[in-house]
């Protein structure tokens, strides 16, 4: 076709991606390739696959016949994702990276990018899709349809600009036939395992990778007695509900009865910032795991504005089933009151809201309402 719409594609050297661009081209678009480099401060560690992934992203394109620039955004990741990561674990909440790494990065520098070469749109592999309302004429985020991949939760973020140049075409398709259209075009990536580590920065060992940024502060871990039967090497490298590496195992609770739940794991319950105390509790179904509702700030909308429904769902981790709620939006976030207790909801994650398979945004939860030392 003539004047072919123009596509930037984020090559990340995996699967998704990969086969996100092949569809694209079969599309009729005219479709260019894009590898990110926002990490350098361990190029050469194990741990750093940049350089494979952009071996891989370069043979996926070389077997498409499309065009592939190495661009570096490693400077914003730096100023805009990694310092705020870093921020928050030194204030004792647990942040998720691939958020503010798709909103500050993907959907900001790299959309800018991309309209620089002339693009139309971006597209990217993440399971999601975006649907135009023509009774609003607002552009909807909605889940993958692979229940198992839908990535939604990490987009909610996204603004009306960014959805309306963004493709995402594999979110229509399940995982399976994403692999089978990979082999049966020969793409060289086609069973490469999918990535896990944090965004752009990869997988390695996190405590050990913190470590290097945040300096370690020891203090006591307590049962809800008040009893102290360990020590915490800092506040940062913890999260509620965590419940392995807290070297506490053989340790029963305080007045115990033979044969009764002194065996049961242990769990991350709270942290006390100010007083440097990691509060622990027995017991998955514990009451200090349990929170009937949460506050949420920093609040983003898909639509631009607050949802008119008050009930609705929300995903407060991702990988969770949605959890009916009822919603109260005020001047500086929201309040969720669940129909059920959610288990070990931890501030600095993102409550997600969704009407159905529709993404309406959310915020990042500032406390939740359980009981508390």
């Amino acid at each position: 076709m003539a004047n072919k719409q123009r596509v930037v594609v984020g090559l990340s050297g995996g699967v998704d991606s990969a086969v996100s661009a092949h569809l694209l081209k079969e599309q009729g678009y005219e479709v260019i390739g894009i590898f990110m480099k926002n990490w350098e401060d361990d190029d050469n560690s194990e741990y750093c696959s940049s350089n494979i992934d952009f071996v891989d992203a370069a043979s996926v394109a070389d077997v498409l016949g499309i065009e592939i620039e190495h661009v570096n955004f490693a400077a914003e990741y730096k100023d805009r994702v990694f310092a705020e990561f870093l921020r928050e674990y030194q204030a004792g909440r647990t942040p998720n990276p691939d958020i503010l790494c798709n909103a500050e990065i993907k959907f900001k520098a790299f959309l800018d990018h991309a309209m620089r070469l002339g693009a139309e749109k971006i597209a990217t592999g993440h399971y999601a899709r975006v649907r135009l309302n023509e009774a609003t004429g607002k552009h909807e985020l909605l889940k993958g349809l692979d229940p198992l991949k839908d990535q939604s939760y990490f987009l909610h973020r996204l603004n009306q600009a960014q959805l309306s140049r963004t493709l995402f075409p594999v979110g229509e398709l399940p995982k399976t036939e994403v692999r089978r259209i990979a082999a049966e075009i020969g793409l060289p990536n086609a069973k490469k395992k999918d990535s896990t580590g944090i965004c752009f920065i990869g997988e390695r060992p996190f405590r050990d990778f913190l470590n290097r940024y945040i300096a370690k502060e020891p203090g006591p871990i307590k049962d809800p007695t008040g009893r102290t039967i360990g020590q915490h090497v800092g506040l940062s490298f913890y999260t509620l509900g965590q419940r392995q590496g807290l070297g506490i195992g053989g340790v029963k609770a305080k007045g115990a009865q033979k044969g009764g739940n002194e065996h049961e794991p242990w769990f991350v319950a709270r942290k006390d910032v100010e007083k440097n105390i990691l509060w622990v509790v027995q017991g998955h179904d514990h009451p200090w795991l349990l929170a009937p509702s949460l506050r949420a700030e920093d609040v983003s909308w898909v639509a631009g504005e607050a949802p008119a429904v008050s009930a609705i769902a929300a995903k407060t981790r991702y990988r969770q089933s949605d959890a009916p709620c009822s919603l109260v939006v005020d001047d500086t976030g929201f309040t969720l009151r669940f129909a059920d207790p959610q288990w070990a909801v931890t501030p600095g994650q993102s409550a997600v809201l969704y009407d159905g398979e529709v993404c309406l945004g959310g915020g990042v939860i500032h406390t939740e309402a359980a009981n508390a030392p």
